[in-house]
């Protein structure tokens, strides 16, 4: 009996002829494999080929592989192989080999359209509606906080909230300054050029102040915050969550909602309509720079259009709306936050959407808010 494998190649016309002897097992792998590429180059130049298997004394299945693999090589160039003088206990292995990666995967029906849109429109729906349920949970978990503060007031972390509104209110007053005052401008600049083609230019101070009392100034002012401080609250909360803080407040038997949340939604809703009030005010004053400079009205005239113009209603319909966006944009911001894994993959895509969603309900609560005014006459 052979204690090394061997391989013999002998070509008989236009038939090799390959008699592998002795034990093919995987004891022997690194002679296998140099016994394989040794006759790689004339199963290439034969037509075809035939294995006598009645040598082998031992077998394995990485042996039956090598063997296969020669049949498959010489069967890949449309040359014919054959396995002759199988023995009956080596026969099986044989046949489990042959099969192995053999099946090949049935194409994938193109998906229909139409319902791939309507999957797409369901999974939609299921995400709105965990939206809104962790909206709501959010919204309910601070009402409670609300309460036990009034029941408790010592329980207020005032030294946080104070915090909070230095960070989302006095340090935000520059950059609110001047892009109202920019967009109070660009108003009025357009304003008094198309109104000039029809000789009405003195309407101008009027649209710019009802648009920035009523909706310029609130929108934009809270499109900057959730964009500013809502991305900064998730973006807080989410490390905190990856680097188990939060659960480590649970741990110490503290409410994240009372030590982290409730602060941060207090200063928003303190700091929006103070910043509301001091954007419309840099709007008004943007607008009556260009109504000197490139309008030719003066100041005087523009005060005095603009008192004819407003009411004190206008000024409360804007005022009214920034608690409410304030409220919006805070629960978004820390229920993202808190949704956030353990990856800063999710970090970024939780932060990201955070001020989307914060943006987009800012803009439908202004369109509800423009409804309700409109119904009741404000």
């Amino acid at each position: 009996m052979n204690h090394e494998p061997l391989l013999h190649a002998t070509p008989s016309g236009d038939v090799l002829k390959l008699r592998p002897e002795g034990p093919w097992t995987a004891a022997n792998v690194v002679t296998l494999e140099t016994l394989s590429r040794s006759v790689g180059a004339d199963v290439d130049r034969s037509r075809a080929v035939s294995l006598d298997m009645s040598g082998i004394s031992a077998l394995d299945t990485l042996g039956a592989w090598v063997l296969e693999k020669l049949s498959r090589r010489a069967a890949s160039s449309g040359r014919p192989a054959e396995f002759v003088g199988v023995a009956d206990h080596f026969s099986g292995l044989m046949d489990e080999v042959r099969q192995v990666n053999r099946r090949t995967p049935a194409p994938a029906a193109a998906p229909n359209p139409v319902l791939a849109r309507l999957g797409d429109l369901g999974k939609s729906a299921v995400g709105a509606r965990e939206d809104v349920t962790i909206f709501l949970q959010m919204l309910g978990a601070l009402f409670m906080a609300v309460v036990g503060v009034l029941r408790r007031p010592r329980s207020l972390r005032l030294t946080s909230l104070v915090y909070q509104l230095y960070r989302i209110g006095w340090q935000a007053i520059p950059i609110i300054t001047l892009i109202t005052f920019l967009i109070g401008a660009i108003i009025a600049q357009q304003g008094f050029f198309h109104f000039r083609r029809f000789g009405a230019e003195s309407y101008t101070v009027d649209m710019v102040g009802i648009l920035v009392l009523r909706e310029l100034g609130v929108l934009i002012v809270a499109i900057m915050v959730a964009g500013r401080s809502g991305s900064a609250y998730t973006a807080e909360l989410g490390s905190m969550k990856m680097r188990e803080e939060i659960d480590a407040l649970s741990t110490m038997g503290l409410d994240p909602v009372d030590v982290l949340i409730l602060p941060r939604v207090a200063a928003l809703v303190v700091a929006l309509p103070i910043l509301t009030f001091i954007g419309s005010i840099a709007a008004l004053y943007g607008g009556g720079l260009v109504a000197q400079f490139y309008g030719d009205m003066g100041p005087a005239i523009y005060i005095a259009r603009l008192h004819e113009a407003i009411s004190v209603a206008h000024f409360q319909v804007g005022i009214l709306k920034a608690p409410f966006m304030a409220l919006v944009i805070g629960i978004v911001a820390c229920s993202e936050g808190l949704r956030v894994k353990g990856s800063a993959e999710s970090l970024g895509r939780q932060t990201t959407t955070s001020v989307v969603k914060s943006i987009f309900l800012v803009i439908v609560l202004d369109g509800l808010f423009a409804i309700f005014f409109a119904s009741i006459g404000m």
